[in-house]
């Protein structure tokens, strides 16, 4: 199976973000992984005419709260529709294992022994501040540590939490991942 691994920062945040109020933010940076070429990239808003190639040459798109943020974000700016893809989202397996939402970073340590090198907040100010190789470099960290997450339950069916001072398993359901769901994205730049 090929996908792609992908994480968006935004320009700016809101109070309460939902995915009727997502699409009211803008993409700063988007960050992405493709098992394909085994390459990471990233791209500004003005850049993604670039990683839609990619988009629609893959079987996968895998993030962590993308089917909530990222896709929904994403979709604005895409000719096409991105919800008629293949989506693993992270976030939503976690959920439907335990019950609850957790943090990336949290998972991050738990199970790689590793966490985030920042936070959203922190990339928006880099952002602000004109910083944009920082927030590049961030984006792909996260990018980075949701590839390795996906490829740790991928192979061994759990990831790891952090509750209190006891490190858990999450049983995760992999068992649909490598199928393909028949579906494609809508083919818009003729390729």
């Amino acid at each position: 199976m090929n996908y792609i691994v992908f994480d968006i920062e935004t320009t700016d945040t809101l109070p309460y973000i939902n995915e009727k109020t997502v699409t009211t933010l803008d993409i700063a940076i988007l960050g992405a992984y493709n098992s394909k070429t085994d390459e990471y990239t990233s791209y500004t808003a003005e850049e993604l005419i670039n990683f839609w190639p990619l988009v629609e040459s893959t079987d996968a798109l895998i993030g962590f709260n993308s089917d909530t943020f990222d896709i929904p974000l994403l979709n604005k700016y895409y000719p096409g529709d991105l919800t008629n893809i293949k989506s693993i989202d992270l976030l939503k397996d976690v959920h439907k294992s335990l019950g609850r939402r957790i943090r990336l970073n949290n998972l991050a340590e738990a199970t790689l022994g590793e966490g985030k090198s920042a936070d959203g907040l922190k990339a928006i100010e880099w952002w602000q501040q004109g910083l944009v190789d920082k927030v590049r470099e961030y984006c792909l960290q996260d990018v980075k540590v949701t590839k390795d997450i996906f490829e740790y339950a991928k192979e061994n069916g759990i990831i790891k939490w952090k509750d209190l001072n006891e490190i858990r398993d999450i049983k995760i359901d992999t068992s649909e991942w490598d199928k393909s769901d028949g579906g494609a994205v809508t083919q818009t730049l003729g390729l």
